[in-house]
C-alpha cells in the first residue's frame, strides 16, 4: 500500500513539475494556415544572404507540413518580415602560429510576425543565428562574403541552420 501511495505522488510529482522539452513547440494559432514569407531585406554589405535566407525559411515553414507558404503577404493569414542587419566573421580558433583556424559567422537580423491585421504576434528586433566554419590558413577570408566564396557550402549551411533556429523560435513561443 505504502508503495503504490509513494508511486502515485511521485507519478504527480512528474507530471506537475513544469518542465517542458524546447523544441517541441509545432503549431500556431489555429487561425493561422496561410504564412506569407515574402523577400527578407538585406542591409548587410554580404550579397545573396537575403535571397538564400528567404528560400531557407520558406522550406524550413513547408517542412512543418501544416502550412500553406506564400512568397508574397497578399492571402496570408500571418506574414514574417526579416531585415538581415549585418552578417559577422569571428575567428574562435587558432594554430600554434596564431593563425585563425575556426571562424564564427554571425547573422543578426530584425524579424516581425504579424497577423494579416497587423497584429504583432512574435517579433525579435536582435534575432541571431551562429555557425562555425574551419578555414585553412592559407585561405583565411576577411569578411563573410570572402568566406561564402572559398567555401561553396558555408552560405547554404547558415541559411539552413538560420532558418531552423528562427522558425523554430517562432513555433516555441506558442
Amino acid at each position: 500500500m505504502a508503495a503504490r501511495v509513494l508511486l502515485v505522488a511521485l507519478a504527480l510529482a512528474a507530471a506537475g513539475c513544469g518542465y517542458a522539452l524546447a523544441g517541441r513547440g509545432n503549431t500556431l494559432p489555429p487561425e493561422i494556415r496561410v504564412i506569407g514569407v515574402p523577400a527578407f531585406v538585406n542591409r548587410s554589405t554580404t550579397p545573396e544572404v537575403d535571397r538564400k535566407f528567404t528560400e531557407a525559411v520558406q522550406t524550413e515553414f513547408q517542412s512543418k507540413g501544416r502550412y500553406t507558404i506564400l512568397p508574397e503577404p497578399g492571402g496570408a493569414d500571418a506574414v514574417l518580415t526579416v531585415i538581415i542587419t549585418g552578417v559577422f566573421l569571428r575567428p574562435v580558433g587558432f594554430n600554434q602560429q596564431n593563425q585563425v583556424t575556426r571562424q564564427s559567422v554571425v547573422v543578426a537580423a530584425s524579424v516581425e510576425f504579424k497577423d494579416k491585421d497587423g497584429k504583432m504576434i512574435w517579433t525579435n528586433p536582435s534575432f541571431q543565428a551562429t555557425d562555425e566554419y574551419e578555414v585553412s590558413a592559407s585561405a583565411t577570408p576577411t569578411d563573410a562574403a570572402a568566406l561564402f566564396r572559398t567555401d561553396l557550402n558555408a552560405l547554404d549551411r547558415l541559411s539552413r541552420n538560420f532558418s531552423r533556429q528562427l522558425v523554430t523560435a517562432i513555433f516555441e513561443a506558442f
